[in-house]
């Protein structure tokens, strides 16, 4: 999903669509061993890109995997499954995270949503309902009340989220959201970052099955010096 459909208020009409087009194609899509993966034959400036400079990574000293997505983004649900299966996977020493993106006031609330119930520890079990929420039973989550009447129902205490989702702390995550979208130079989502040097994504490898598998080539790459 490109940035300028984020900012189009009237392509919420056809989320539809597109989630039911991107769902039929994960559903079909076998997770690749990364051995496979290292052979494929992926080209720089087609299937992913190198950054100009590198993005800020955590100092954890393994490779740094960041997904970049959107809750209201139907392709972000539909690559869900395959990525959740992938990151299950992945070796000891790479770290996979999640980071929101913030291009509007909507994409706002949802990633503060995120951050508030990262913090509160409720991701595991509400991160996937969020998903469903939105493209499986057409739920509203554009605003706050909307937003917290909904975490309530999934069994997480109204007033510590709304204390979190109010908190200065995800305030800062916010704005780490920005400035790391930036950093990547991103246009789109879902959108994986590997090392702080490469970006790819299944509108870019062909597939998100196919940008899985960019994926592992690429973290072979990153255990290698720039």
């Amino acid at each position: 999903m490109k940035r300028r459909e984020f900012l189009d208020h009237s392509t919420r009409a056809s989320w539809a669509s597109w989630a039911s087009r991107a769902l039929a194609s994960a559903a079909g899509a076998a997770w690749l061993n990364p051995a496979l993966a290292q052979g494929a034959p992926f080209v720089e400036g087609k299937d992913y890109r190198r950054l100009g400079a590198p993005a800020p990574v955590p100092g954890h000293g393994k490779v740094d995997v960041v997904e970049f997505f959107w809750y209201g983004c139907p392709h972000c649900h539909a690559l869900e499954p395959a990525l959740e299966a992938w990151a299950a996977k992945l070796p000891a020493d790479v770290v996979f995270r999640r980071m929101p993106v913030v291009f509007g006031a909507l994409h706002e609330a949802h990633a503060r949503m995120f951050f508030a119930l990262e913090a509160l520890g409720q991701l595991p079990t509400v991160h996937k309902r969020v998903f469903a929420a939105l493209h499986v039973q057409r739920r509203r989550l554009d605003k706050f009340d909307d937003i917290a009447a909904f975490v309530a129902e999934q069994g997480v205490d109204k007033q510590k989220f709304t204390e979190a989702y109010n908190a200065f702390g995800a305030a800062s995550k916010v704005k780490q959201s920005q400035q790391l979208s930036q950093a990547y130079g991103l246009e789109g989502v879902p959108a994986l970052g590997i090392a702080g040097r490469f970006l790819t994504a299944g509108s870019m490898a062909g597939s998100n099955e196919r940008a899985l598998q960019a994926t592992d080539f690429l973290i072979a790459r990153a255990r290698k010096p720039a």
